[in-house]
């Protein structure tokens, strides 16, 4: 009996051994397979019972946890979740959620290698990591964010506990059916997930289709929202198709609503003759339009004629939008919601109903025409004698295009020779003062396609800038110039205060941002000096672009030049615009397709009708709103140019090309063509001849063992390789 009673003894204590290593392993395999995921269900579990008190054995049992060792490991966790500030120990072995502390509302940011909350109190950025953004929070979206007690290191660290405003909800993408599940592919970089889509969600969309999709649902530690399709746009790789998805990327209107057509269709076309003989008859002066040769609104145009003692008047006359659309009439409303004309490769995006822009206000030839108009007398080398500013009635005799008008500059000969050359020479004098005043020359290239009648491009090359577009943009920076100098400095409030009014604002360049470029400059070569004095930095500048001109690396230090220049707003508060060297300035010249353009129309007869300032507070908000839309237009005018340079090298793989590196980065070198000026990517995983580093200082790639570098302005010969349309993005390999 003892003998068996002590091998049963034995066998119990095997038992109980083999259990205590089978819990030691799969603890072990648990930690091993997925220690990260253990973690991050402690916590989805506190989030999903934020107020309520928890011990230990119901953390472990909600993993699954039910051996001693298992139970010791989820206490160490949530000891060390207690020294993170994540958690609360209320007593032993009892915890809760640490939500109790401060709160914060921001915008949720996305940086390099992590993400931060901005608080709107513009105190100091909360960094979230991953496990503490339950609620998905996107960059852009306005979140609310619980703070954690602060480490030794005092970096103030949070977690997301809302979502209070989403930057967007709708996504726009390719449609993928398989025989499973389906799915919106986006190339949203802020969206790293796909949006699954149930198969009652599809509203008729299928495979391969371009669509809209509206996430409608996204829970807490979900790894994939689910959606439901908005709108079908057509199949991928349509033109149509493509245009609008690139439109709807950025939340743009591709079409015009009819209520507001209509609302157009309705304004009579004659004009009132009280409202003529208010105002300044212009029709029997010699007036024209330059435009490109395609442009079908016309919202500028000069007339000329001269005067006594070698005086020349010179009138910049800009459609009367204001006349046709009111303060807050529909018009008005979706005009403001625009805020400006988007530019894409093959169509124009109105900011005004098409009866509008390309008929009642367009200042088309030999029709009667309403403007606003600033009036020059000016000698022979542009100095401005007076000028008056105000409403005018005008009939255009000729309609140039540039091309025509360069003709007449370059032969010296033309029906309305005498007046466009006289234009040419007064245009040149204000150039040359403004350049001499501290304007910076920059002169950024244009590119222009060749397009089918299906679309598509047959070719690509850059769009020619002469002496006839510096012509227009010289009188029209002179008008934008003197309106925001007289009523921004002369016209004043019975206080002495200056009257709220919109400016065109251009600050400084950051001090750090220019010695890069100081620094990139020098690698060419050419001698620029540290300076902090406005006047200084841009003589140095235009030296550099001046003596850089017809060589290789022009483009590229023209490109580095702007981006390294402070980005152009419109605001109430004036600073000057820094680029133009103007004290005061503003956008009056095109109220056709800039939202700016027109309030500060109305402003100008405001206050030429004797009436106080308006609030700033209403206008700052406005001219904030045109700058946010300036910059979303901006995004995808270079997002249409990007597709259309993939569908045009789409034909042409296999080809070889010349081209100069126009950027550097960490996972490659773009390069730009030499003839059509499209831009592609040499990716590092093609670099097989060494491993290269990035040095970002110095704006290259650097091979290991054979110290090989590309650089920015190298010149290189490569072949197409892939065009990614989805991406829009061209590959290159290099050809040795």
């Amino acid at each position: 009996m003892k003998k068996k009673s002590t091998k049963s003894t034995t066998i119990t204590g095997r038992r109980k051994a083999t259990a205590r290593k089978s819990g030691t392993k799969r603890l072990a395999r648990n930690k091993r397979l997925s220690g990260h995921k253990i973690v991050d269900s402690i916590i989805d579990y506190f989030t999903r019972h934020p107020r309520e008190v928890v011990n230990y054995k119901a953390v472990a049992a909600s993993l699954g946890f039910t051996t001693m060792s298992e139970k010791q490991f989820v206490v160490r966790t949530l000891e060390s979740l207690v020294e993170q500030g994540m958690l609360t120990q209320v007593e032993i072995g009892r915890y809760r959620y640490q939500v109790g502390g401060e709160m914060l509302e921001g915008v949720f940011e996305s940086r390099r290698n992590y993400c931060v909350v901005v608080p709107d109190d513009e105190s100091a950025e909360v960094i979230v990591s991953d496990r503490n953004n339950p609620e998905h929070a996107l960059p852009g979206d306005r979140v609310r964010v619980a703070l954690f007690p602060l480490k030794a290191r005092r970096t103030r660290t949070g977690q997301v506990v809302e979502v209070l405003q989403r930057r967007r909800s709708t996504y726009v993408g390719r449609i993928v059916v398989t025989k499973g599940f389906s799915y919106l592919h986006t190339e949203d970089r802020a969206l790293d997930s796909r949006i699954l889509l149930p198969r009652e969600a599809l509203a008729g969309a299928k495979n391969n289709d371009k669509a809209i999709v509206r996430i409608v649902h996204w829970g807490p530690r979900e790894p994939e929202p689910t959606g439901e399709v908005v709108e079908v746009l057509g199949a991928a790789g349509d033109n149509n198709t493509e245009m609008h998805a690139i439109l709807a990327e950025y939340d743009l209107p591709y079409s015009y609503p009819e209520e507001a057509e209509e609302a157009a269709r309705q304004i009579p076309s004659g004009i009132p003759s009280e409202e003529m003989a208010n105002r300044e008859d212009f029709r029997e002066v010699f007036t024209l339009t330059i435009d490109p040769a395609d442009a079908k609104d016309f919202d500028d145009a000069l007339s000329w004629r001269k005067l006594e003692g070698g005086l020349v008047e010179v009138g910049v006359h800009i459609a009367d939008v204001s006349y046709y659309v009111t303060p807050g009439s529909v018009i008005d409303k979706e005009a403001y919601d625009r805020a400006t004309s988007i530019y894409l490769v093959d169509r124009t995006i109105p900011m005004l109903p098409e009866r509008l822009c390309n008929d009642l206000c367009s200042l088309r030839p030999n029709e009667v025409r309403l403007a606003f108009s600033c009036v020059f007398v000016l000698n022979e080398a542009a100095e401005v004698q007076s000028y008056r500013i105000g409403r005018t009635i005008i009939e255009s005799n000729r309609r140039y295009a540039y091309e025509e008008a360069q003709q007449v500059i370059d032969t010296k000969e033309g029906d309305d020779a005498e007046v466009i050359l006289s234009l040419h020479s007064l245009a040149q004098f204000l150039r040359k003062r403004r350049f001499a005043q501290g304007a910076i020359n920059f002169s950024s290239q244009e590119v222009q396609f060749v397009l089918d009648a299906e679309g598509r491009p047959v070719d690509v090359m850059a769009r020619p800038h002469g002496t006839a577009n510096e012509l227009i943009e010289e009188f029209m920076l002179l008008a934008n110039r003197t309106v925001a100098t007289e009523f921004g400095k002369k016209q004043r409030n019975s206080n002495g205060d200056a009257k709220t009014f919109i400016y065109r604002i251009h600050d400084l360049p950051d001090g750090d941002k220019l010695n890069q470029m100081g620094a990139f400059i020098r690698r060419f070569g050419y001698q620029f000096k540290n300076a902090t004095e406005a006047s200084a930095i841009s003589k140095n500048l235009n030296a550099v672009i001046e003596a850089s001109q017809d060589k290789p690396e022009a483009t590229l230090i023209q490109t580095m030049a702007v981006r390294t220049m402070a980005r152009a707003e419109y605001s109430t508060e004036n600073i000057g615009h820094y680029g133009l060297a103007f004290e005061y300035y503003t956008h009056f010249t095109s109220p056709i397709r800039r939202y700016p353009d027109l309030l500060v129309h109305r402003l100008v007869a405001r206050y030429m009708a004797g009436e106080g300032s308006v609030p700033q507070a209403e206008y700052e908000a406005y001219a904030q709103h045109c700058s946010d839309q300036e910059q979303v237009a901006a995004k995808a005018e270079r997002d249409s140019v990007r597709y259309k340079q993939v569908e045009y090298m789409s034909t042409r793989l296999g080809k070889v090309f010349d081209g100069v590196i126009s950027n550097v980065a960490e996972w490659g070198f773009y390069v730009e063509l030499t003839h059509s000026h499209c831009e592609g990517l040499v990716p590092m995983r093609l670099l097989n001849d060494d491993f290269y580093d990035y040095d970002e200082k110095n704006f290259a790639l650097v091979g290991r063992r054979y110290r090989r570098k590309f650089t920015l302005g190298d010149t290189v010969r490569v072949r197409a390789i892939h065009s990614d349309f989805e991406r829009r993005q061209i590959d290159f390999e290099l050809v040795d």
